[in-house]
């Protein structure tokens, strides 16, 4: 594993500018809790969260199911995010609402669909956890995953505080203490992430108070040491929801997905544009 130097991000400003929702797509019912939302082979993928069948969805850019793959071998206990790099889709089965889990874990699949197929788990726990009973404010739930480097990186949704920690965890099967790296002052719980490598930049999801999500925004991104890092907060404009995941176009833009909030409604697929 790479060294890694502590960072604390401290710094929060919050705008509520021009952005607005480009593109608007419903879901099938399939994906009432989508939790993800990454591209592979110029088509979006995405999965539902806790108790859904263990599958990846393949859809075209405007929300249509094209395919989809089992990941047979697994269950989903809380599948809540999704990452890529060049060969590799890395499931973040590390949902933990009440902080009561023992079996965290990132499943590793190929990019490229073969029926010969073999998965590969990385499990890990969190060496700062030494109680697992019931907890409403959680500590150790996280539902954001991204590819860095060599190296996969969580940001809990830390309830009681507020804040984001960081860890971090390589990229090969096998049983590992996730080291925390540092924290992020996020004012919010973190719902979902994503980080362009060439742009060097990270956009979270969050929520204060499950009626508003925010996206947030911090540029030149990055492992090494800053202290200085400011974090740019967005309204997601569009109600009520429940925002749990992100996708990187370019610094302005962005896809989401929403879960299906009551019966008569859908799970949506937008765009948006800072």
């Amino acid at each position: 594993m790479n060294k890694i130097t502590l960072f604390i991000i401290v710094l929060i400003s919050s705008n509520c500018f021009s952005q607005k929702v480009q593109k608007d797509f419903q879901l099938s019912k399939i994906l009432d809790e989508t939790s993800g939302l990454e591209i592979v082979d110029d088509l979006f993928i995405t999965q539902n969260d806790s108790g859904n069948d263990p599958v990846i969805y393949y859809m075209d850019f405007k929300g249509k199911i094209v395919n989809q793959r089992k990941i047979t071998g697994f269950e989903n206990n809380d599948w809540e995010d999704l990452a890529v790099d060049d060969q590799f889709i890395y499931i973040a089965d590390m949902g933990n609402n009440y902080d009561t889990r023992k079996n965290l874990s990132i499943i590793k699949i190929p990019k490229k669909l073969d029926s010969n197929d073999t998965f590969e788990s990385i499990n890990f726990k969190y060496p700062e956890q030494s109680d697992f009973s019931y907890k409403r404010l959680s500590e150790f739930d996280a539902e954001a995953l991204i590819s860095i480097e060599n190296n996969l990186l969580i940001f809990t949704k830390n309830r009681a505080k507020k804040i984001s920690d960081l860890y971090i965890l390589p990229k090969t099967k096998g049983e590992y203490d996730a080291k925390k790296i540092g924290s992020l002052n996020t004012k919010s719980i973190v719902t979902g992430g994503d980080f362009n490598s060439e742009l060097n930049l990270l956009a979270l999801t969050s929520t204060i108070s499950f009626d508003e999500y925010y996206m947030l925004i911090i540029k030149n991104f990055s492992l090494s040491v800053k202290n200085d890092y400011e974090i740019d907060m967005y309204e997601i404009p569009i109600g009520k929801t429940q925002v749990e995941a992100i996708k990187i176009i370019d610094e302005n833009t962005f896809w989401i997905t929403s879960e299906d909030e009551s019966s008569s409604s859908s799970a949506r697929l937008m765009k948006i544009k800072l």
